[in-house]
């Protein structure tokens, strides 16, 4: 088993953190060609104060939550800090990417970190119940929905438990292994699915010069959603 983990935490890891940054490379260079060369023209006219203002608002996107949905757009929100944090700068994750990059990063402590990945999974829970059991989420979700949610929730919850024996009712290589493998997986699957919007939500906020919508289309599909009244 010692070798299953050193073999995961090595060649392939590598060999699923390039297939994630290529398959992103090959989502972004179109947009970028499409957004700054093609649309060129277009461009000069864009009130970009507007964008950036309009971006900035999603960092602390209460306004933007809608009636009937703020459970589920409060558990998103958290849920997706935690993604962005513990991955990135928990100390065990540390000595992967300074192996990788050859370089010093910065860590959080054990105890953050340990909250960070309970908050995290319960918001996935969270999400999952809500796709579940509420009728109009249930109906725009399909299979890679709950896939993908579980697929996240599974290197939170066995990186957790590897990390506290006194908690994990399995043998401690069985849950690296399994947290391993089942991150590098989500590497795999970040350009090929849903999950790319951590890179194409950049573009998504330049959506009236890089899409042509219409002024309002984004409205109409919310009321169309969520009824009359909603604004997004």
């Amino acid at each position: 088993m010692e070798q299953w983990i050193e073999f995961a935490k090595g060649p392939l890891f590598t060999l699923t953190f390039l297939i994630m940054v290529l398959g992103l490379l090959r989502l972004i260079i179109p947009q970028v060609y499409l957004l700054f060369i093609r649309k060129r023209d277009v461009l000069r006219d864009v009130k970009w104060s507007k964008i950036i203002k309009d971006t900035l608002s999603w960092i602390i996107p209460i306004k933007h939550f809608i009636s009937g949905t703020r459970l589920f757009s409060l558990a998103s929100y958290i849920m997706h800090i935690g993604v962005i944090i513990v991955p990135i700068c928990i100390i065990d994750h540390i000595v992967l990417w300074e192996k990788f990059f050859n370089i010093n990063l910065p860590s959080i402590g054990q105890g953050l970190a340990d909250y960070l990945t309970l908050i995290t999974i319960a918001c996935l829970l969270i999400l999952l119940g809500c796709r579940t059991f509420k009728k109009h989420q249930r109906a725009m979700s399909g299979f890679m929905d709950y896939f993908l949610l579980i697929m996240v929730i599974l290197p939170f919850a066995s990186g957790y438990l590897a990390s506290h024996p006194n908690y994990n009712p399995f043998p401690w290589d069985v849950m690296m292994l399994t947290h391993l493998l089942s991150a590098e997986l989500l590497f795999v699957l970040i350009p090929f699915s849903k999950l790319a919007h951590i890179i194409l939500f950049n573009f998504d906020r330049t959506s009236g010069v890089h899409w042509q919508l219409r002024p309002g289309a984004g409205d109409k599909i919310a009321e169309a959603l969520f009824g009359k009244g909603v604004k997004i």
